[in-house]
């Protein structure tokens, strides 16, 4: 390829033609000089605007191809192009960008303008391309826009502050107008009528806005629809003028009534259809079945009802389903044989259903498999031997169910899953020594189960673990020495087992965010609770999945309810970043270390243990705290009132030896109330043992707009991101 020109392989070359092409091609491109006037233009604008990262500073002398952004014609050096997206610019728009009338395209999104849209644009008779998405920019859309005759593509989305009611000429101001990205901003009212019917019109996102009104069809074949989160009622219409065209429809969170129509599933180029959180109904009609070519098929947080259709969805060796979400319904009976033939399936959610029977034993044949959320069904039987199959499994959620059986020695071979969820069933038996195969491992809950037997060694290979529950089973023996030894622990949640022994007195400095109480540092942490899994097979040429998962608990220690006896390390009393810690129903003994150096702690409960010596020193230093038990122990001593511990009420019942100081400045005759201090469980916080480890969100980022595949969930979230 030369100069542009495909050159036969058989041409004749002569040595000079060969040389002058050479030459050509070698050549570096002339320099354009920028009109003045427009020079003029472009300094006046750059003096209004805030340019931290310098990053317009080569906007100096007169050569058109060294300014970063400008692009100008060749011949006449007018300027045609502004490109300055996510140049952290901010400020205003000189009114002198408005004289650069030659102006076709202007792109200055994913920066921090704070001002009105610029009525003057409406003087730019030239543009065809206008991109301020991701900004601040405020207001409605000026009427002078109107004058836009030739614009093909308007995007404002990602202006929180952009709204009022969509102007009435918004769909014939220009026959050109083939883009419109209106979302995540604050438009409110209906759709315009004009919209339904600009024949030019492909792409329309207004998702994530304030826009009501039934529910109405498009009369023209567009390949792009986002109406997700406003709050449309109606049934769903069966937009027959984009049977042919339609790729993504994404109708999610609004509040949709009705059955799913039939009609849904003749879409011929559908790959993604969101109609999750709406208040779809009845059952799927068994003859509905979507086209090989859907990728996505989100309808969680519904309604719907009866069995899932044996056949959702066609399927070949290269197309077919990548995310299947049916979660929070009431689907009953039995999970389809066929979704095992879904060879494509890397996201599979049926969770919060009525769904019972066992989990398919083919569900090994799903090898793309990544995600598996069954969890809050009534399914029994045991974890299909085949899911080893799975190999590329990252998730394997399956609490709340009947599920029943030993955790197989074989599931090692799942050596990249990341989180393991069983918790709330009937499994048994030991912690394999061959999970400590599953190196990766950063979420496992194994709690309220029947499990049995000591910790082994296989947990310690878990070196990047977070969070850690075997709460409610029946597991003893001693705690081991490597118990606080994990870098990366946020949440260790040992209570209500039969474990015994000293809690280990070691160097409690190797989690980071038990260690961890800089303000600084840790809103940086805030991050680190997530847990960010990136999907490596691609989607199609263009796109390409991705999942992030949240933990929801606090970082904290639970090892109540237990057989451990001796003195609490002072160790875990210097951990700056715990959060919570509960001691309680055991048999401790000895005193209690200061708290001071406890700067996070948010709730502590050392109850029901018998501990004794005069309470710690000051605690009013410590203004996170908001549960403290130290109820029912062998304390004694004058605690006053200056210390702090006046704010929690019933925290010293059950210590007849200790003596509070009344708000009289006495010792009340020495007595304290013998009523019962609230146990932790009760006063407990919501955190990581009473609402589930993580929650999931998703959502679908596209360049042309952003479509929201919201397929929230109470006990998980996952998020979805898909760039087209």
């Amino acid at each position: 390829m030369v100069m542009g020109h495909t050159i036969p392989l058989h041409s004749f070359w002569h040595p000079f033609t060969l040389f002058c092409l050479i030459l050509l091609s070698t050549n570096p491109s002339h320099s354009i000089d920028i009109h003045p006037q427009d020079k003029i233009s472009l300094l006046r604008f750059r003096l209004w605007i805030q340019d931290p990262n310098q990053s317009l500073s080569n906007w100096v002398g007169s050569n058109c191809t060294s300014w970063t952004g400008i692009t100008c014609d060749n011949n006449t050096g007018r300027v045609v192009s502004i490109n300055l997206t996510s140049l952290n610019l901010s400020g205003q728009i000189h009114p002198s960008f408005c004289d650069l009338s030659y102006l076709n395209k202007v792109g200055l999104s994913h920066n921090n303008f704070t001002c009105p849209l610029p009525v003057c644009f409406g003087n730019l008779l030239n543009l065809r391309v206008i991109d301020l998405s991701h900004n601040q920019f405020h207001g409605g859309i000026p009427d002078s826009f109107m004058r836009l005759r030739h614009l093909t593509e308007l995007a404002l989305n990602g202006n929180p502050d952009l709204g009022g009611s969509l102007p009435f000429w918004i769909g014939n101001f220009s026959a050109n107008l083939e883009r419109l990205h209106l979302g995540f901003s604050s438009f409110s009212g209906g759709i315009p009528e004009s919209l339904l019917y600009l024949k030019s019109l492909k792409y329309l996102d207004l998702g994530n806005n304030l826009l009501s009104g039934v529910l109405v069809d498009f009369h023209q074949p567009l390949v792009f629809l986002n109406l997700a989160s406003n709050q449309f009622t109606g049934t769903l219409p069966c937009f027959a003028a984009s049977v042919q065209s339609l790729s993504v429809l994404n109708l999610a969170n609004n509040s949709i009534v009705g059955g799913l129509p039939a009609c849904i599933a003749s879409f011929q180029a559908l790959t993604h259809l969101n109609l999750s959180g709406n208040h779809l109904m009845y059952r799927i009609y068994p003859r509905l079945v979507f086209s090989e070519k859907l990728l996505v098929l989100d309808l969680s947080n519904n309604d719907l009802s009866g069995p899932i259709p044996s056949k959702i969805a066609e399927t070949t060796e290269k197309l077919g389903l990548v995310l299947l979400d049916l979660s929070h319904n009431q689907f009953s009976g039995e999970i389809p044989l066929k979704i095992t033939e879904l060879k494509s399936l890397q996201a599979l959610f049926l969770s919060h259903n009525l769904l019972s029977g066992e989990i398919p034993a083919r569900i090994g044949n799903l090898t793309y498999l990544q995600v598996i959320d069954l969890s809050h069904n009534s399914l029994s039987g045991t974890i299909p031997f085949s899911i080893v199959g799975c190999f590329q499994l990252f998730a394997l959620i399956l609490n709340n169910n009947n599920l029943s059986g030993v955790i197989q020695p074989e599931f090692d071979a799942l050596n990249i899953l990341r989180i393991l969820d069983i918790r709330n069933n009937r499994f048994s038996g030991a912690i394999p020594l061959t999970l400590a195969g599953c190196q990766s491992l950063e979420v496992v809950d194994f709690s309220s189960n029947d499990l049995s037997g000591s910790l082994n060694d296989a947990i310690t290979k878990w070196t990047k673990l977070r969070y850690l529950s075997l709460a409610q089973n029946k597991f003893s023996g001693p705690l081991p020495s490597w118990l606080f030894t994990f870098e990366a622990i946020e949440m260790m949640d040992f209570s209500q087992n039969k474990f015994s022994g000293f809690i280990p007195d070691i160097n409690f400095k190797g989690s980071l965010m038990f260690n961890t109480r800089n303000i600084t540092v840790k809103e940086s942490l805030v991050a680190a609770k997530r847990v960010e899994l990136r999907v490596s097979v691609a989607v199609s040429d263009s796109n390409q999945l991705s999942f992030t998962y949240d933990l929801s608990s606090m970082v904290g220690i639970d090892l109540s309810n237990n057989l451990l006896h001796g003195e609490i390390p002072r160790g875990l009393f210097g951990l700056t970043g715990l959060e919570y810690m509960n001691l309680s129903c055991n048999f401790l003994d000895g005193q209690l270390p200061g708290l001071q150096k406890m700067q996070s702690l948010k709730a502590l409960d050392l109850s029901h243990n018998s501990l004794s010596g005069h309470i710690p020193g000051n605690i009013s230093s410590l203004q996170d705290l908001s549960i403290l038990n130290l109820s029912y122990n062998c304390f004694s001593g004058y605690v006053p009132q200056k210390q702090g511990y006046g704010r929690f009420p019933g925290a010293f019942a059950g210590n007849p030896d200790l003596c509070l100081e009344s708000s009289s400045g006495v010792c009340d005759d020495g007595r304290i109330p013998s009523v019962q201090g609230s146990s932790f469980g009760e006063d407990r916080m919501d955190g990581p043992i009473s609402v589930g480890i993580f929650f999931i969100s998703a959502f679908i980022s596209f360049d042309i707009g952003v479509v929201v595949l919201f397929c929230s969930a109470r006990a998980r979230s996952y998020i979805l991101q898909t760039k087209v």
